[in-house]
């Protein structure tokens, strides 16, 4: 085991077991399932034809705090090797591409399969970084499919980019690769900000956190679709639905706001899910990241669904004919109404619609100097102690700042009372990280506004991250252009000495580092 996709990875890496809770064994068949797709894609991308839509879910399910089920990656593996092993093998192709495990002892003791099998450590970390953004990708592309948004455009890209793996390239092709996984993640977050516009314009909205006298079932991560099958199949039973996590900016959109019993969302971020859904009583669905390893005092009120997977939890399956949550709504039944956790009312909502709906009023804030600046707080939350950095940096910012964010990053600071500026709150939440988006398109907005370049704009970026849709939204940003991006709590540790110069040296990326200090790197105060 070597992994350190995360930013809450050990140094320089995990090797007996995760920190997110990923044992070795199952971290092992991840590294076969990836090594092996490698395999496949580098016959598919040779013959220019697509993997099957199967294989995005393989990918998917390695992100950190998706899916800890050894079995569903044995089950991974044995699709990924027999599609692979139906193609012809491509003259002259490595070795590598037809490895196949005669059993697990294989799996567990093989010293290649890993990423730390690279030798040369630039090679190994521009093939990581691409790897990570990768998965991104492929995680944000489920969401878009599952609300009937298809393009093989970006299964084509990851066929070349996990293809690449196995390819001998120079390190400015591998950085070029990187660069351009960033173009096709602007494309996805576009194209799952129109998939997500099935439900409607997002409004700017108070979300409710006191629960109510009903039993409830809370649904956690980012599907919308699994969202709408819930409260569709709850309704009229007597049971409340909240948000938790990265669902919260789901009451924004007007199709979910006809539903009554859709109550609210409820605790903060996926950082504090054992306290939390401890205290909700009822069944917990989670849709997509993050899962942690649960609690026994509630692992039987844990489902899961998609290419979410825990040992001993019970998976919802897809049907043809959509996905059956009546198990769920059975235990909710029986379950207890969840205790209040006492935490204040939460804006969200505040997407590149509303906000740009707002753009006279905003652009002239601007020009009388009433808004000094922008500060883009997006990203992850965590549980590293240092994270408690972005909440005092928010508290610190000037009155005359407001803060964009998007992704569970904004419970750190989105229910400070920050007040607002003539009416405009100091802390507005475009939504889920895949929101990051919007933020982009606010900031491409103002830059015509005023003429100017992207970054010649009063925004700042401190950008916190975790996982691997955090590293795509990162290259997003470096594919626009976007210069003098702090980056924390900590960098990447898959990030070679080399590779973080050019990063330095090209886009400005900076490790963030102290309160005060980075308030006046960023022009804060």
């Amino acid at each position: 085991m070597y992994c350190q996709q995360c930013q809450e990875a050990k140094a320089p890496a995990c090797t007996v077991g995760g920190v997110c809770g990923k044992d070795k064994v199952t971290a092992a068949y991840q590294d076969a399932v990836l090594y092996c797709l490698s395999g496949l894609c580098y016959r598919l991308n040779a013959e220019g034809k697509l993997p099957e839509p199967c294989i995005i879910e393989p990918l998917f399910a390695t992100l950190t705090n998706v899916s800890f089920d050894k079995a569903r990656f044995v089950e991974y593996l044995r699709c990924i090797t027999d599609h692979r092993d139906s193609l012809p093998a491509i003259a002259g192709e490595p070795a590598e591409c037809s490895w196949k495990p005669a059993g697990e002892e294989d799996i567990v003791s093989s010293d290649k399969i890993g990423l730390d099998a690279i030798a040369d450590e630039n090679e190994r970390s521009l093939i990581s970084l691409l790897l990570f953004g990768v998965k991104g990708l492929a995680a944000y592309y489920s969401h878009a499919v599952a609300l009937g948004e298809k393009n093989d455009a970006f299964l084509a890209f990851i066929t070349k980019a996990l293809a690449s793996r196995f390819m001998k390239l120079s390190i400015e092709e591998r950085t070029a690769l990187v660069l351009e996984c960033g173009k096709y993640g602007a494309d996805v977050l576009a194209l799952l900000d129109k998939a997500n516009g099935h439900y409607g314009v997002p409004e700017i909205t108070k979300v409710n956190t006191v629960p109510g006298n009903n039993p409830g079932i809370a649904v956690s991560g980012h599907d919308l679709k699994d969202l709408e099958m819930i409260l569709k199949q709850t309704e009229g039973t007597g049971v409340d639905v909240y948000t938790h996590g990265e669902m919260l900016p789901a009451h924004a959109y007007p199709e979910f706001k006809k539903y009554k019993h859709f109550k609210g969302n409820y605790g903060t971020s996926w950082a504090n899910q054992r306290a939390e859904l401890e205290s909700f009583g009822g069944p917990v669905v989670f849709t997509t990241n993050c899962i942690v390893p649960p609690l026994a005092s509630y692992k039987s009120r844990v489902f899961t669904t998609g290419a979410v997977s825990f040992p001993g939890c019970v998976h919802i399956p897809e049907t043809p004919s959509g996905k059956d949550f009546s198990e769920v709504i059975k235990l909710a039944k029986q379950s207890p109404a969840p205790k209040d956790l006492k935490i204040p009312p939460m804006i969200t909502g505040c997407g590149h619609d509303a906000v740009l709906a707002l753009a006279g009023k905003v652009i002239e804030l601007i020009k009388t100097g009433k808004i000094r600046r922008f500060v883009v707080m997006a990203g992850c939350d965590g549980r590293d102690n240092a994270r408690e950095y972005y909440t005092e940096f928010a508290k610190a910012l000037p009155k005359d700042t407001v803060i964009l964010t998007a992704g569970c990053a904004k419970y750190r600071y989105n229910t400070l009372d920050l007040g607002d500026i003539d009416g405009i709150p100091r802390v507005l939440d475009a939504g889920q990280c895949n929101d990051s988006y919007s933020l982009v398109v606010i900031a491409t907005a103002l830059a015509q506004a005023f003429e100017c370049g992207i970054n010649d704009l009063p925004v700042s970026y401190n950008i916190a991250w975790y996982e691997q849709k955090a590293v795509l939204v990162l290259l997003v940003l470096l594919h626009l252009g976007v210069k003098n991006i702090m980056l924390g709590p900590s960098l990447p540790k898959f990030v070679s000495p080399a590779v973080l110069d050019l990063l330095v040296k090209t886009f400005g990326i900076q490790a963030a580092s102290d309160v005060q200090t980075d308030l006046k790197k960023l022009n804060c105060i």
